[in-house]
């Protein structure tokens, strides 16, 4: 069998009404199958004014708003008329991005009909609870993820070290990597823009410690504050830059009054909010890859970032940049600290950083998930 066989119906909780860093990798991933030939079919969720248009044939499934992050839609099944779709286009192979109810409908349907199943993994759902006071319910969101991972053929989380995690926690027998990769073009040492920092009030020689992401609970805002309010306590001159949107922000702004909100950003000007920045701050335990974190190192900036899945896989640390356990917020400010009063390290830190960036190249790295489905369907005879 070739790519030319495949058939595959991708469902997704979220393909384009809401850009995010899984979002992109979905669109490139289809883009890549389309250019080997496969047939795509995508099946999620939509919204009326979505963020970007979508990849392939996108078909809309009935949704509704997640009460108190309206900004992201859940479908509460397969209706008829998807499943006469899926049924019509007839696939050979389904891959699923997210365990929730559409994703288990799909894995049913491919199960009753002995069609392959290959899962991706993006976040760290179990985590969120931490964020919204239900940190006790993690074992039992343990329990469920396992239970819909080890009802599919494979599973490709985007790093070692999310893989690793998976295996202890038992999710699945076949647990390959589909990483993520780096637009060069874009993220890029040259994208800094000194007269970019001066319109946004900060001073060529103030040291811009970014935050990169959608403004959210789980992303660390938490632990990021705290740092930064140390750093601040031990007098250590810098700025704070924030790239990014979210329902938090007004939570954000108030407790670091001092920081500059660039808002969202995109495409080439995302590139120049990213080289603007002089160290990246990502305190984010929720990550399975930690796209922001390579974006940083592509342009040549260090980072700081929490011992996680996802950052620990891109931090060399003590070479492109520190790692810090999640909690200690004395270890993030002494990182940080470091990168401030000493600009050379920085340079140092960041240079090794770029260099390593320059392994994760979208072409190859898509390829290896074509590769996935044909080993899948090898196995099983098809």
């Amino acid at each position: 069998m070739q790519a030319t066989d495949l058939r595959v119906a991708l469902f997704s909780g979220n393909y384009n009404y809401v850009r995010d860093g899984p979002t992109q990798a979905l669109n490139l991933l289809v883009g890549h199958l389309l250019s080997r030939g496969a047939a795509v079919r995508v099946y999620s969720p939509t919204g009326p004014n979505p963020a970007f248009a979508p990849t392939g044939d996108l078909v809309g499934v009935a949704s509704v708003a997640i009460p108190g992050r309206s900004e992201y839609r859940v479908a509460l099944g397969m209706p008829g008329k998807v499943r006469r779709d899926l049924e019509a286009f007839a696939p050979n192979l389904v891959h699923v991005s997210a365990p929730d109810i559409l994703g288990h409908r799909a894995v049913s349907f491919a199960r009753k009909r002995d069609i392959p199943v290959v899962a991706s993994v993006h976040t760290r759902f179990e985590t969120y609870l931490r964020y919204y006071g239900g940190g006790f319910l993690e074992p039992a969101a343990v329990a469920l993820l396992r239970r819909f991972y080890r009802r599919c053929d494979a599973i490709l989380p985007p790093s070692a070290s999310m893989a690793d995690l998976l295996r202890e926690q038992r999710m699945n027998d076949d647990i390959g990597i589909w990483s993520r990769g780096i637009d060069r073009t874009i993220f890029t040492p040259s994208a800094r823009s000194l007269a970019w920092r001066r319109a946004l009030g900060i001073c060529d020689d103030a040291v811009a410690i970014g935050f990169l992401g959608r403004l959210v609970l789980e992303k660390g805002l938490d632990v990021f504050t705290a740092a930064i309010a140390e750093l601040q306590r031990r007098g250590v001159p810098h700025r704070v830059l924030v790239v990014g949107e979210g329902p938090a922000k007004e939570w954000f702004a108030e407790h670091i009054p001092s920081a500059v909100f660039a808002g969202f950003q995109q495409g080439e000007n995302l590139g120049r909010a990213v080289a603007s920045m002089d160290v990246l701050f990502n305190p984010s335990v929720t990550e399975t890859f930690g796209n922001v974190t390579l974006e940083a190192m592509a342009c040549a900036v260090p980072v700081v970032a929490a011992i996680a899945t996802g950052s620990s896989s891109l931090v060399d640390h003590g070479v492109t940049g520190r790692l810090v356990e999640p909690s200690d917020i004395a270890g993030f400010a002494d990182a940080l600290q470091a990168y401030c009063e000493d600009r050379d390290l920085a340079d140092d830190d960041g240079a090794a950083g770029e260099v390593r960036s320059q392994a994760y190249g979208w072409e190859a790295i898509n390829q290896t998930v074509v590769d996935k489905y044909l080993a899948v369907l090898a196995r099983r005879g098809r």
